[in-house]
Order: structure tokens, then sequence, then C-alpha cells
């Protein structure tokens, strides 16, 4: 660079304004605007009595901002989906105090996406640079990185971070004009099995639509509060969001949302909540108040991959874990994570777990690749 930088954190996003924040984040992907950034901010859902304290790097230039990090301090490791759990044990178990620990990631979404945000690569390096000092300066057991880019991964590795990977399952447009296309894709047995599948969730005189932009009401966000709630409460205790959130995110990005509902008896009775990038849909959220048979995989798989061969876009990426999602098209594909650990003997520990790890990874990587649901060719 040719002019001096500076590099310091803003406890709230709102220090930035959203065009310059935006300028650095891009467009190609919903997670990391200032729009949802806020969104989680101003509905308190993020906050230091959520246990996830705004500590946001940027980069300074005489020209404005240069860069930028969605970062927080965090006193527990919930809402990540990158579980290091087991490490936190271990090293209060040795003495020490894992909490608080700096978490580089957008909270509550299992969604790669850039988290340097920022334009050149050398504006990216003095980022991760500042963000590591920062960490090292307040005396914190660790720094986490989630779902970062392959290459910001790999760059990360060369700054002498630990890597980590896991797995999603991620559906791809191989062309196709129709469901129909891709059907005729896949192996007689996994199409028969969708088409069944297809036609059981809907069979109770239940009925799909999708709305978006200015559809969009309270109307619906009620609804679909109601399924998240109870289907989050059953299965992992309590939410994360809290209902003024979708009401934020539905005024401020209306035309990134899709709401995919299930309707029955004049009634809505299911929904799924996705995020629309420049080439990618992203399904976050789901819930139900009645259980059908097969209603889940048409609201979260199917209605999607609909939308997206009818958008035109690349993927659509259906959140975190699920082999299930494998046979009804979507592939395993790797996701990355990178840590920087403070103490030395406990960084010794945890890069041998994530070797020994890491094979068991790419081992059942390679396994799933092996039963594809696709029509074997040649």
């Amino acid at each position: 660079m040719t002019s001096a930088v500076t590099a310091r954190a803003v406890q709230s996003i709102s220090e930035i304004s959203a065009d310059q924040w935006d300028a650095c984040a891009g467009v190609e992907n919903p997670f990391v605007s200032h729009a949802f950034l806020s969104a989680l901010e101003e509905s308190r859902c993020v906050g230091p009595e959520a246990g996830w304290a705004p500590y946001h790097v940027v980069i300074e230039g005489e020209s404005g901002l240069r860069g930028c990090v969605p970062m927080y301090l965090k006193s527990h490791s919930q809402g990540e989906y990158v579980f290091d759990h087991s490490w936190a044990h271990a090293y209060e178990r040795a003495g020490g105090n894992y909490y608080p620990k700096l978490q580089i990631s957008v909270p509550f979404s299992p969604v790669t996406g850039p988290r340097l945000l920022a334009h050149d690569i050398e504006t990216k390096d003095l980022l991760l640079r500042a963000c590591i000092e920062f960490a090292d300066r307040m005396d914190v057991s660790s720094l986490h990185i989630t779902f970062p880019t392959y290459d910001e991964w790999k760059s990360m590795g060369d700054a002498g971070l630990l890597l980590r990977k896991d797995q999603q399952f991620i559906w791809h447009n191989d062309g196709y004009g129709s469901f129909d296309d891709f059907l005729d894709a896949l192996s007689s047995r996994k199409r028969k099995n969708i088409r069944k599948e297809r036609r059981q969730a809907v069979e109770n005189d239940i009925t799909m639509e999708i709305v978006t932009g200015a559809d969009l009401t309270e109307n619906h966000w009620d609804a679909f509060y109601n399924f998240y709630v109870d289907t989050s409460a059953r299965k992992w205790g309590r939410p994360y969001l809290n209902r003024t959130f979708f009401s934020l995110i539905g005024e401020t990005m209306p035309d990134k949302v899709v709401l995919v509902l299930a309707r029955r008896a004049g009634r809505y009775i299911a929904g799924a909540l996705n995020l629309l990038g420049t080439d990618a849909l992203y399904g976050r959220n789901w819930g139900c108040v009645e259980d059908h048979p097969c209603l889940h995989f048409e609201t979260c798989y199917y209605q999607a991959i609909d939308f997206a061969i009818d958008r035109g876009l690349r993927r659509v990426e259906a959140g975190a874990q699920g082999q299930h999602k494998l046979s009804r098209g979507y592939l395993p594909q790797f996701t990355y994570s990178a840590h920087w650990v403070a103490d030395a003997g406990f960084r010794n520990a945890v890069e041998a777990y994530l070797q020994d790890e890491g094979v068991y990874v790419e081992a059942d990587q390679r396994a799933l690749e092996k039963h594809g649901p696709f029509r074997k060719t040649g």
C-alpha cells in the first residue's frame, strides 16, 4: 500500500456505514452484509448479554475503510457449528481458562463465505495480522475463524494457524432447465424415490408457496417464527434468533429473503428460510407445527432446487450436517476453519487432534462420494 493504514476494533457494526462495509464485503454473500450483521445486533440476538460481544476489526487508510472483519468476543461455544467443546473441557481440566475467546464468523450461520472483507490480498493479510495481534493483546485463549473461503483458509495456514476440515452437502446446478432434467441425471432408484417423496409431501391437501421481496409481510414472519421456535426448542433447547430479527431482515434485505411456506386447511403449517446470494441459495432455518411425511424434504430441499433452477443459480447450500441429503442430490463438500491458540502446549495438543480428525473426515468424504445418487457414466 502506498499510504499509511491503521487497525482498530469497533464494538458495534453501526459505527461503520453500510456503504463502506458492503463495499468491502461485496454483494455475493448476504450473510456478511451490513444489513444481516446489523439485524443480529439490533435485535440483540448478538451482544455481550448473548455471549457474542461484537469486536469487529477494521483497516482504515487516508481514503477511508479498506477492509473489515466480523469478529466477536465469546463466553461460550454455542451457535458456531464448528465444535470445540472438547478443547474447552481439556484446557479447563488442565487449569486454563478457555473463555473468553475470539470468533471470526457469522453468528448462527454455518455458511461458507469471505471473512477477511477486502478486495486486495495486502489488506486481507493486514486484517488477519491485526486480528491475531488483538487476540494476543487481549490475552484470550484462542481465535477461531469458521467457514472462510478455501483461498482464505489456505492463506491462514500459510500464516501459521491450525487448519480444520468438515463437510456439508451442497446441490450443484449442472445447467438443468427443469427439475425433471435434474431427476434424469439420477439413478433410477433415487429418481423414483424423490418423485414419491414429492407426492407424499403434499398428499394431505398441502400447498407450497414461495414468498420474497415486497410480498413478505409480518403475518408471514409470525407464522415462520412459530415454526422456528417450536422446532428449535425440540432440537436444541432454545432458539438463537428472536422475532425482531426476522422483521429486521424483512425490512432491510427483503430481496435476499426466500421464504418457503407450506399451507393446509387455510393456515401455514411449515416453512423454511433461505437467503439469496448472487449465484447460490442458502438454506438456513426450518420449522413446522404439523408433521407430515416428507414435508421437510419438500420444503427445505426440493423447493430450493426448483427455485435455483428457475433463477439459474449455481448451487443450493442446505446448511450443516445431514447425510440424508446425499440421496436427494446434495453432494459432500469440504468446509473449513482456522484456529490460533495462544498456549504452545495446548496448541500442540489441538494440532495432533486435528491431524487425526482430518484423516477421518477425508476418508468419510471419499466413502460418501462413492455412493452418490447420480447415474454412472462411462
